[in-house]
């Protein structure tokens, strides 16, 4: 059965603890209580001076940014992102979002539903 649903009526959780993560919320739009068994659907949205925790996991992102301007920081660099733009972090890759602007930074993010992130 196919699915639908609007954002809008998704409950944001706060990820913010004002040290490791700032201003920033996630969405689950799609996952398990879907019925998607492969794949996690998350919208995050980074306010301004928001930022995701550094960190590395065993599993793969997919990202697309739909609006606001950001950066995605690894161990080596700091790549600047904007709408449009689409991100592949590769597994174990130390790896930090952050909002480069005053305008709220949001971008979808797939992951492997095993995870439930």
């Amino acid at each position: 059965m196919i699915v639908k649903g609007k954002s809008r009526n998704v409950a944001a959780l706060d990820l913010s603890d004002g040290k490791t993560v700032c201003n920033t919320t996630k969405q689950i739009l799609i996952g398990p209580d879907q019925g998607a068994s492969n794949f996690v659907m998350r919208l995050f949205v980074l306010k301004e001076g928001g930022h995701s925790p550094s960190h590395s996991h065993p599993w793969e992102h997919e990202v697309f940014v739909l609006t606001g301007k950001g950066r995605v920081k690894s161990q080596d660099n700091e790549i600047p992102v904007e709408k449009g733009d689409f991100v592949y972090v590769p597994l174990m890759e130390k790896h930090q979002f952050l909002n480069a602007g005053p305008s709220p930074f949001e971008f979808l993010c797939i992951v492997p539903a095993a995870n439930k992130r």
